[in-house]
């Protein structure tokens, strides 16, 4: 497997890394990723494989590419710190260092995930936030995680489901 830089963007002090990601199947086959790093996250935008993978794969596509994707994240950052850019344009400490290490927040599964979610979830709705980024920030999920999550506590009873049928 292999992973370098693709390209850096830096707009109004925050930097967005793309890394450009390679894994090698031992039948031949060969995925290509590309992910993004921003504001302590890393997510995955894009992903051509060929063949292509079973969905069973493409579930585990993340364990596979998650330690050597941290790595080259956390030399990027380190070597981002060394050059003359100014401060402000460096991530927080703690999400440097979530982003490093890839802590995720302990998040329970089953019906008391979901409890959790829903209360999240509706807490941020009364306070007139975004209840999808505030289960985000809890859960430490993609949004796209997150929203699977929202749809499993809307599936267990938990939120009103989204259109009422007539």
């Amino acid at each position: 497997m292999s992973v370098w830089p693709a390209w850096e963007v830096q707009e109004c002090g925050s930097v967005t890394s793309w890394f450009a990601v390679r894994l090698d199947l031992p039948d031949g086959g060969r995925v290509d990723v590309l992910a993004v790093a921003a504001g302590g996250c890393v997510e995955i935008e894009e992903v051509r494989a060929q063949p292509p993978l079973s969905l069973d794969d493409l579930t585990a596509l993340a364990d596979w590419i998650e330690e050597p994707l941290l790595e080259a994240c956390a030399a990027q950052s380190a070597s981002s710190h060394e050059s003359a850019r100014p401060p402000e344009s460096a991530p927080p400490p703690e999400s440097a260092e979530a982003l490093a290490t890839g802590d995720r927040p302990v998040w329970p599964s089953g019906a008391e995930g979901m409890r959790l979610v829903a209360e999240e979830y509706l807490a941020a709705q009364g306070q007139g936030a975004d209840p999808v980024l505030a289960v985000m920030s809890a859960t430490g999920r993609s949004r796209r995680g997150s929203l699977r999550l929202i749809g499993g506590a809307r599936d267990a009873g938990f939120l009103t489901p989204r259109h009422t049928r007539r």
